[in-house]
């Protein structure tokens, strides 16, 4: 299932609307990538507010997608972790070091607007 990916503005919304498999999750991954470098997009937002459980594999994978969109020039902002997805994620050791997080999709957009706005972007 492909993940449908937004363009708003100066950024991207990727909504995760359901469980991914492997192979999903990493067709996300190069859409994403490929659509930041077409667009020139300043953020990304990855929405998971759907997910109720994120796996190992899928850490990983977030962490990495978020580095390689730091590295085509955009700042990256997960929203929408459920409460007890953060739960286990913490009692299981998963960690996504260096990406930010917001609570929703308003957080995230208010985030990436500040980024945008004062100066520390390099664009």
């Amino acid at each position: 299932m492909r993940v449908p990916i937004l363009k708003q503005r100066d950024y991207l919304i990727a909504s995760v609307q359901a469980a991914l498999t492997d192979a999903d999750l990493l067709q996300m991954r190069d859409d994403v990538a490929d659509l930041v470098g077409r667009h020139r997009s300043l953020g990304v937002i990855l929405d998971v507010t759907a997910l109720d459980v994120i796996d190992s594999f899928a850490v990983r994978m977030l962490r990495g997608l978020a580095q390689m969109i730091r590295l085509r020039g955009a700042d990256t902002v997960i929203v929408g972790i459920q409460p007890e997805v953060a739960f286990a994620m913490v009692q299981l050791g998963m960690r996504l070091e260096g990406v930010q997080t917001a609570l929703d999709l308003e957080e995230g957009l208010a985030y990436l607007d500040v980024r945008k706005g004062d100066g520390s972007h390099g664009r």
